[in-house]
C-alpha cells in the first residue's frame, strides 16, 4: 500500500491511497484543478482514483468532491449525516455509496472501515483501509480520543493522526476567546500533547511504521512544536518514522 497526504489544514485535506490496481481518496478538499496539479507531483492523476471517501462535510473537506464525482465518474462514499449535510456545497454526483457509521466496504483492492469520532459535524468518522498485508488509519478532525478509537487503530502499519494546535499559542495566538473555546473542546481538534498521548497508547502494538502529523494549525503550531510532541511519544520505538503533513504541498508517496 502507498499513499500521500496531497494537503492537510484548515485550507484543504485529502489524501490519496493505492495498492494493486485501486486508487481512493479520503476527503477532496480542494478545487479538481488543485488536485490534479498535487496528484502530479507525485506521480499519479485522478484517473486512477475509483472513490472518494468523505469524513464529514466541512468545506476544507468536500470542496471538490462533487466536481471530482462529476468528472472522474465515480461515487462518494459517506454516511447519511455527512451525504444530507454536504449535498448544498457538493452538487450533483455520479452516484452515492451510503454507509452506516462502523461499516466496513470494499473499493476494488481496498477494504475501507469506518469509526467514529468527536467533531462539530453531522456524523463524522475517520477510516482505516486495508489490503490484504497492511492497513492505513487516518484520524483528524475530532476533539477527543476514545477506546473505539484507539481499537480500531491498533495495529495499523501507518497513521494519519492530527495535531492541530500548542494549547500556548492557541491561549496567546489571534483567536477571539470563542473561537478557542471551539478547538479546544471535545468537539474541536486534537492539541499535540493529546495526540502525542494517544500515540504512546498506539506504539506498544509494534506494527506502527509511518506517523504522518496532519492538519496542523497555521496561527496556533508550528510543525517543530508538533514535532517535539511527537518525538517525546516515541521513546524506545526507533522503526517509527515520522512525517509532517503541510498545507501546501502533497507528502512524498509513503509505501507501508
Amino acid at each position: 500500500m502507498r499513499f500521500s497526504v496531497l494537503g492537510s489544514g484548515s485550507r484543504g485535506n485529502a489524501v490519496y491511497i493505492e495498492s494493486g490496481g485501486s486508487a481512493i481518496l479520503i476527503d477532496a478538499g480542494f478545487s479538481g484543478k488543485e488536485m490534479e496539479k498535487r496528484l502530479a507531483l507525485i506521480g499519479r492523476n485522478l484517473q486512477s482514483v475509483a472513490g472518494i471517501c468523505l469524513t464529514h462535510e466541512h468545506n476544507d473537506h468536500i470542496k471538490g468532491a462533487g466536481v471530482l464525482s462529476r468528472r472522474l465518474k465515480v461515487p462518494l462514499y459517506a454516511n447519511y449525516g455527512t451525504l444530507a449535510s454536504s449535498e448544498k456545497t457538493v452538487g450533483k454526483v455520479h452516484g452515492y455509496r451510503e454507509f452506516e457509521t462502523g461499516d466496513t466496504f470494499q473499493i476494488g483492492d481496498l477494504q475501507v472501515r469506518s469509526f467514529r469520532i468527536s467533531h462539530d459535524s453531522a456524523d463524522p468518522v475517520g477510516f482505516v483501509i486495508s489490503d490484504r498485508d497492511c492497513s492505513l488509519g487516518y484520524l483528524t478532525d475530532t476533539g477527543k480520543v476514545s477506546h473505539l478509537m484507539e481499537s480500531r487503530l491498533t495495529g495499523c502499519s501507518g497513521l494519519i493522526l492530527e495535531f492541530n494546535h500548542n494549547l500556548d499559542m492557541l491561549k496567546n495566538g489571534p483567536y477571539p476567546l470563542p473561537l478557542q473555546q471551539r478547538v479546544r473542546s471535545s468537539l474541536g481538534h486534537l492539541c499535540n500533547e493529546d495526540a502525542a498521548d494517544f500515540l504512546d497508547r498506539l506504539l506498544p502494538a509494534k506494527k506502527l511504521r509511518h506517523v504522518v502529523l496532519a492538519h496542523l494549525s497555521e496561527q496556533n503550531n508550528t510543525p517543530q512544536l508538533a514535532v517535539r510532541a511527537y518525538q517525546e511519544s516515541k521513546n524506545n520505538c526507533p522503526q517509527v518514522r515520522g512525517h509532517v503533513a503541510s498545507q501546501g504541498a502533497p507528502t512524498a508517496i509513503i509505501e507501508l
